[in-house]
């Protein structure tokens, strides 16, 4: 069997929502992986960079969003198996656990918390994008 080229709609769709993640879940780890550079180069610096991150990742964070409803619609997901649509379902509230485990983490007080918070948004974030890759089929 000969594979076909995805259509137009498509490669907008899943290049738009790819691109979301990277941003979202490539920003954290990066982000994370200079947090012992950030904090050498004075007291401020780790929370400038948090800021500056914010401004992209939040956008990043809708933009998935609002793609992976687009995929859902794209896909039919209502007329999926039952199996399907418990593990789309799971990977919404992975989702959601994201974004509230990032926006705590923003709040936190403490570092404890902070950590805390960023370490839960960042494993909801992978496992959704592991149901996601599921979902693909």
């Amino acid at each position: 069997m000969i594979a076909a080229l995805a259509s137009g709609s498509t490669i907008v769709r899943l290049s738009l929502h790819v691109l979301g993640a990277s941003v979202w879940l490539g920003g954290q780890l990066v982000v994370a992986g200079l947090l012992p550079t950030l904090r050498s180069m004075g007291e401020d610096a780790p929370r400038k960079v948090a800021a500056a991150f914010g401004r992209l990742s939040w956008p990043a964070y809708w933009l998935l969003v609002i793609t992976g409803f687009w995929n859902y619609a794209a896909v039919h997901g209502s007329t999926q198996s039952t199996s399907w649509n418990v593990v789309f379902m799971v990977k919404m509230l992975c989702v959601v656990v994201a974004g509230v485990g990032a926006l705590a983490h923003t709040r936190a007080r403490t570092p404890q918390l902070r950590g805390m918070f960023a370490g839960v948004g960042a494993l909801a974030t992978m496992a959704a994008m592991v149901l996601g890759v599921a979902l693909a089929g």
